[in-house]
Order: structure tokens, then C-alpha cells, then sequence
């Protein structure tokens, strides 16, 4: 695969991806409502952006260093876990009753579930800080992503409108550096092209 069909699809994960976290927003504040299809939705946004972040990381993994990938190993894993909790939920305990859900929740799979969110937030806060100072991906999306992203990891600990906040934001955040995705795949073609122009023709 080449870097141009890379970064492209990558931004077109996390696009598809910030825009189902917006749904999700959306369903859990009562904007839209809540049902099999947009239950289904959610798993999803985990499972795109674990194709985006990677992208992102290896457009900048030069510059970001040992810290970088630091980050990057956290928010991967992090973000896997947190698609292996979202299918639970939706995928699973929607369909049990309130005791049985609440004995998941709060029974011996609790330290679990902190256990990721833990691995998540270290993850988003040093891929951030990498990222930051490496200056490659846009700083302005990296406001949004980090803090939005952080909130929405501490959503046992934060209000509920701080964490549909936090998630909005991290959304946006999401869906600004999948458009610097989309100009670095223009990028790669344009450098191709000219790889190629440079290639002396065989008789």
C-alpha cells in the first residue's frame, strides 16, 4: 500500500470516525434516539480511529522520537480497549437487565475498565505532548483532541455534560487532523510523481 492510499483512507477513518463519536454525543443527551442502529454505531469509532491515530503517528514519528512512541503504544492500547468496552456495552449488556449491568459495571470488572481508561488517558496526554512539540499535525486540533479525549477518559470521574463535552471536542479534534491526513496523502502523490518524472527511461 502506498503512503498516499494510506493517509488517505486513514482520513477518511477518522472523518467517519469523529462523526460517530458526534452520535453518539447526540444519542446520550437525548438529541437523537437511542435504538439497535445507533447502539450499533458506537463499537465503531474505536475500531476507525485505531487506523487514524497510527497514521498520524508515522507522519510524525521522526520528529515525535522515543516519546511519541511511548504515546503512541498507550493511546493504541488504550484505544483497543476501550472498542473491546464499547462492544460489551452495546453489544452486550444493553440486552441484560439493570441488575446484571450494574453488577458488571461496578462488580469485579470495574478495576478493568480503569485500567483502560487509565491506559487511555496516559496514552492521549503523552501522544499529545509529542506531537505538540514535534510540531508536525496541526497544534490547533491537537487543543481540541487532547483535552476533549482526556475528558472523555474520565467519564466515571467528570459529570456527564463534561464528558459529552469532552467528547464533542475530542470529536472535532478527530476530524481536524484527518484533514491534515487527506494533505499529506496530496502530498505523498505529488512526491511520487516526481520520483517518477526523475526515473531514466530503459532501452
Amino acid at each position: 500500500m502506498s503512503d498516499r492510499t494510506l493517509y488517505r483512507l486513514a482520513g477518511y477513518a477518522g472523518v467517519l470516525g469523529g462523526a460517530i463519536l458526534l452520535v453518539s454525543v447526540a444519542r446520550r443527551a437525548g438529541v437523537i434516539p437511542e435504538n439497535g442502529f445507533t447502539h450499533a454505531l458506537a463499537p465503531s469509532a474505536s475500531a476507525l480511529l485505531l487506523l487514524t491515530l497510527t497514521a498520524l503517528y508515522l507522519r510524525e514519528r521522526q520528529a515525535a522520537g522515543r516519546l511519541g512512541l511511548a504515546g503512541f503504544v498507550l493511546h493504541h492500547l488504550g484505544l483497543s480497549g476501550l472498542f473491546a468496552i464499547e462492544f460489551l456495552t452495546h453489544a452486550v449488556l444493553q440486552y441484560q437487565d439493570a441488575a446484571t449491568r450494574e453488577q458488571v459495571l461496578t462488580g469485579p470488572g470495574r478495576p478493568y475498565f480503569l485500567v483502560v481508561a487509565m491506559i487511555f488517558l496516559v496514552g492521549v496526554l503523552l501522544f499529545g505532548i509529542a506531537s505538540w512539540r514535534a510540531g508536525v499535525l496541526p497544534r490547533i486540533a491537537l487543543a481540541l483532541y487532547v483535552p476533549g479525549l482526556c475528558l472523555a477518559a474520565l467519564r466515571t470521574s467528570v459529570p456527564e455534560a463534561a464528558y459529552l463535552g469532552g467528547l464533542a471536542v475530542g470529536a472535532a479534534g478527530v476530524m481536524w487532523l484527518s484533514t491534515a491526513l487527506f494533505q499529506e496523502a496530496e502530498g505523498a502523490g505529488t512526491e511520487s510523481s516526481r520520483r517518477a518524472s526523475r526515473v531514466p527511461l530503459r532501452s
